[in-house]
């Protein structure tokens, strides 16, 4: 009967120690087998232990959530720069248990003023610094871009806009908390206008891009996960993932070039992909929550 060729185990070359696959290696030792295929890591512990949580989620013998969340404080410790996001996503678990789990750890304290978002983006953990560091960025030098301004201070070019339009209001860059107001005696907080939970999706928001460098390089990370690059069904998200390393430039040259008849079909697929993706991202965010 043939027999389907397994995957590679996974090796830490510095350790020689095996982050995926020790059970594919038993069954080839039980079998009298003296070789097995080899992928080697080459990055340092702390990543190899990252490697081997993400491998045993998406397909080893599943974690108790116990051991997820022991899991994900070892990576808070160890990578302290990673959004809750970003553990979240690799020990799957809730980024709100994730964030709980940092405050314990570390008491609400953080050793670092900024983090490193799922689109690679670095981000500060306080927004009012990010804020704060952007309104002196455009008092030194107006003319710069949005987008500068918002590398600098480590925000998103959103909130840059934002800020520098408040500064052109004469406003202070933060801004207020929301106040209370009182109806019939009792305290109440005022309504705000209604926000998406989705960044991007809220009624007239302008929605946020990463650089393309930015996406590229987040892409090419998932391209190293064996998870996604060793099924058919992760092999074709990291291709239609792809379509999106495409630069402004190109899509700008795709632009130009489509004929002036097929440019109402091209629009209305293009609006029926981004309502695709949207809500592909919101069914992906519910099942990591409902893994809690």
């Amino acid at each position: 009967m043939a027999q389907t060729e397994l995957p590679p185990i996974i090796v830490h070359r510095a350790t020689m120690r095996v982050i995926d696959g020790v059970h594919r290696l038993r069954a080839a030792m039980l079998c009298g087998h003296d070789k097995i295929a080899v992928r080697f890591f080459d990055g340092d512990e702390a990543d190899a232990f990252v490697l081997a949580v993400e491998s045993n989620i998406a397909h080893g013998l599943p974690l108790s959530l116990a051991d997820r969340k022991r899991a994900a404080g070892r990576i808070i410790d160890s990578h302290p720069q990673w959004s809750d996001r970003i553990v979240a996503s690799v020990t799957g678990i809730a980024p709100g248990t994730v964030a709980e789990i940092r405050r314990r750890r570390t008491g609400g304290l953080t050793a670092v003023s900024s983090r490193i978002g799922q689109d690679g983006r670095v981000r500060p953990v306080n927004g009012s610094e990010g804020r704060r560091l952007a309104s002196e960025v455009i008092a030194e030098n107006p003319s710069l871009s949005l987008r500068q301004i918002a590398r600098a201070a480590g925000i998103s070019p959103e909130t840059a806009r934002d800020v520098r339009n408040r500064l052109r209001r004469g406003e202070d860059p933060l801004p207020k908390p929301r106040g209370k107001r009182h109806v019939n005696g009792a305290a109440t907080t005022a309504p705000g206008p209604a926000v998406s939970t989705r960044k991007g999706f809220g009624s007239g928001a302008v929605p946020h891009r990463a650089p393309v460098q930015d996406r590229t390089a987040t892409v090419d990370r998932l391209k190293a996960d064996p998870a996604l690059r060793m099924s058919e069904t992760g092999r074709t998200l990291l291709r239609l993932l792809a379509i999106h390393t495409v630069s402004a430039e190109e899509w700008e040259e795709i632009i130009d070039n489509i004929p002036p008849h097929c440019s109402n079909i091209v629009a209305h697929l293009a609006s029926e992909c981004a309502g695709l993706w949207a809500e592909f991202a919101v069914r992906v965010e519910r099942r990591v929550a409902e893994t809690v």
